[in-house]
Order: C-alpha cells, then sequence, then structure tokens
C-alpha cells in the first residue's frame, strides 16, 4: 500500500498542485503548492518509516525463506527503506522548511540566483531521489516476499 501511495504521490498528487494552482497565476502558486506537496510528503515519508521498522521487526520472527540472498536482499531493502524515508523527512524536508522560512519573501519570489534557493532546489533533487529510491526497496521488498510465499 505505501508503494502504491508513494508512487501516486509522486506522478499525481505532487504535479497536481503545482498544475493546479499555477493555473490561476497566483504570484506564489509554488509556495502554496510546495506547502501542500511537503505536508502530504511527511505523511508518506513518516509512514515509510512506520512501515520499514514493521518489515525489520518482522523480518526476525518470519521463517520460510527464499534463500540467503534473498534474505540478505530483503534486508537491505528494508533498511533503504527506513534510511531514506528518515533521511527524506527529518533531513532533507527539515532543511528545505528552514530555507523557506529564513527567506524573506515567498520563494515564487527569491531569484534563481539566491544561495537559498540554489540550496533549496538542491535538496529538492535529493527528496525526489530518496522517495525514488525508498519506493524502488520497496518494490525489491515486495518482490522478495511474494517469493517467500511460493
Amino acid at each position: 500500500m505505501w508503494l502504491g501511495t508513494s508512487l501516486f504521490f509522486g506522478a499525481v498528487v505532487a504535479p497536481a498542485a503545482f498544475s493546479v494552482l499555477r493555473s490561476f497565476d497566483l504570484p506564489n502558486a509554488n509556495e502554496i503548492a510546495g506547502t501542500i506537496v511537503t505536508r502530504s510528503l511527511s505523511v508518506v515519508n513518516i509512514a515509510g518509516f512506520g512501515i520499514g521498522l514493521f518489515l525489520l521487526v518482522t523480518y526476525f520472527v518470519r521463517t520460510g525463506s527464499p534463500g540467503r540472498v534473498g534474505r540478505m536482499l530483503e534486508l537491505i531493502s528494508i533498511l533503504v527503506i527506513i534510511v531514506t524515508t528518515s533521511v527524506g523527512h527529518w533531513l532533507i524536508a527539515a532543511r528545505m522548511r528552514a530555507l523557506r522560512a529564513a527567506m524573506s519573501l515567498p520563494i515564487d519570489q527569491v531569484g534563481l540566483d539566491d544561495p537559498k534557493r540554489i540550496e533549496f532546489n538542491t535538496l529538492h533533487g535529493y527528496s525526489v531521489k530518496a522517495l525514488g529510491l525508498a519506493m524502488i526497496a520497496a518494490l525489491i521488498t515486495l518482490v522478495v516476499l511474494s517469493w517467500k510465499r511460493n
């Protein structure tokens, strides 16, 4: 479920929020959309972290494995989910929120050459990559868990 939610968020919710708000020609459309996306992404990341912890705990009590390689792949994938969602939420997103708060203007009005805007855009790229990596790890985990059942 988390994988589907993350995919829907990244492919539909975030782009739609920016697109719809920009279509109204609001002077601060990116600021509003960014706030909506940030709050939604918080839920996605915290849920991913919680699910990752749950999978980690259950990893050690489950039996029936596809073998040593499958078990190792599952553990690595679970750890990647935990690390990427926690870093995405508690480090990257937190720094992005701090940068937005430190900007004297709404982000739409801050120049692209402003150091805070440059750092913000760089962090945004890291955030997208972290969520993407978590989704790939979740897919691998799902495949390994399905493989165990067969």
